[in-house]
């Protein structure tokens, strides 16, 4: 395979220019992208790279790859207009034998802005997604606190508790928000920090339950075996990963919410040593072929509202402790979420 046929397989646009700034290689993909006509080997680079910037400078003009600081070894990528004013990111690799030596080559890639386009439209989901979860605890705290400051002689103790309470859950609602932001930053940068130890998870999943319960009429029943194991967990991430399935069984399913802890003795491959709990729903439940989405960042089951954040958070702290999460089909309806925790910590 020569030159031109490897980088004609390249994904991105390749054009290649000698220490005269006179193109060598070119791949056909540059060549369309560029609208190329004629032959482009031997042409100065600045004929042939016709990217402009919003100004109408040209790629060349504006980076000036043949001089500059010697110890320049590359253009960092930087977007531009082609000439049908379609974005084009552009990079370049500048050569040189040695650093007091001339430029022997500039290796240029073009990259398409579509994918940057989708990560803007994910990130502006992404704002959009907080600025709604933010903006309904929000106006309830603004409008209690606005309240007792404006009729606090005119109220009595109980109605200022009930509303000192509401703002207290809403600002309570607003912090596990906040929490889980920034765990989905860290769990996305690899960054996340854990502080495992021996837990009791049987004490831990009933007090989620009775603090959930609290909250809700609907139902929670809770079924704990006997002689459970203890599991090394952080037992603010455990907390957190079973707070999140038992609250989105209340919030996205129908009449009970069952929830199980049992023991895992190991005899499954797929089932460490540990504890398996079981979050059945008597909802519509999960369809097979979207399982595998429910655990994406902003994924939402039915029209019940939430961030779309919960269950990918359950499914990267679940993973990070090393154990696993499964999506099948209650037996009464609905869904069954099982979550596989080891009894061992993995290697931090």
């Amino acid at each position: 395979m020569d030159a031109q046929e490897i980088v004609d397989a390249l994904p991105d646009g390749v054009v290649v220019a000698d220490e005269r700034g006179r193109v060598e290689l070119i791949s056909a993909l540059a060549v369309r992208m560029l609208g190329v006509e004629g032959n482009p080997i031997g042409q100065p680079l600045e004929f042939v790279l016709t990217v402009i910037d919003q100004d109408g400078a040209g790629w060349v003009a504006g980076n000036l790859p043949y001089d500059g600081l010697a110890t320049r070894t590359a253009v960092p990528e930087q977007s531009w207009l082609l000439p049908n004013g379609s974005e084009v990111l552009v990079s370049a690799k500048i050569h040189r034998s040695a650093l007091d030596r001339p430029v022997e080559r500039v290796a240029v890639t073009l990259r398409s802005g579509r994918g940057r386009a989708r990560l803007d439209r994910e990130r502006s989901d992404l704002v959009a997604t907080v600025a709604h979860e933010l903006r309904s605890p929000l106006t309830g705290v603004k409008g209690f606190v606005q309240a007792l400051l404006n009729r606090w002689d005119k109220l009595n103790d109980e109605q200022k508790k009930l509303m000192l309470l509401t703002v207290s859950a809403d600002s309570d609602r607003l912090s596990r928000l906040i929490a889980e932001l920034l765990d989905v930053a860290r769990i996305d940068t690899g960054r996340l920090q854990m502080y495992p130890r021996p837990i009791d998870a049987a004490v831990l999943i009933s007090r989620i339950v009775d603090s959930v319960s609290a909250g809700t009429a609907r139902p929670i029943d809770l079924y704990l075996d006997d002689d459970l194991p203890e599991v090394v967990a952080d037992p603010d991430k455990f907390t957190q990963v079973f707070m999140n399935l038992v609250e989105n069984g209340v919030r996205h399913g129908d009449g009970t919410v069952s929830v199980r802890v049992s023991a895992a003795t190991g005899q499954d491959p797929a089932v460490p040593d540990g504890v398996v709990v079981t979050v059945d729903d008597q909802g519509e439940g999960i369809p097979a072929d979207l399982r595998r989405r429910v655990f994406t960042k902003f994924w939402k089951g039915g029209a019940r509202g939430g961030s779309g954040l919960g269950l990918y958070i359950v499914g990267g702290l679940t993973k990070a402790h090393g154990g696993t999460v499964t999506i099948d089909d209650a037996p009464g309806g609905g869904a069954r979420i099982t979550v596989a925790w080891p009894a061992n910590a993995p290697t931090l």
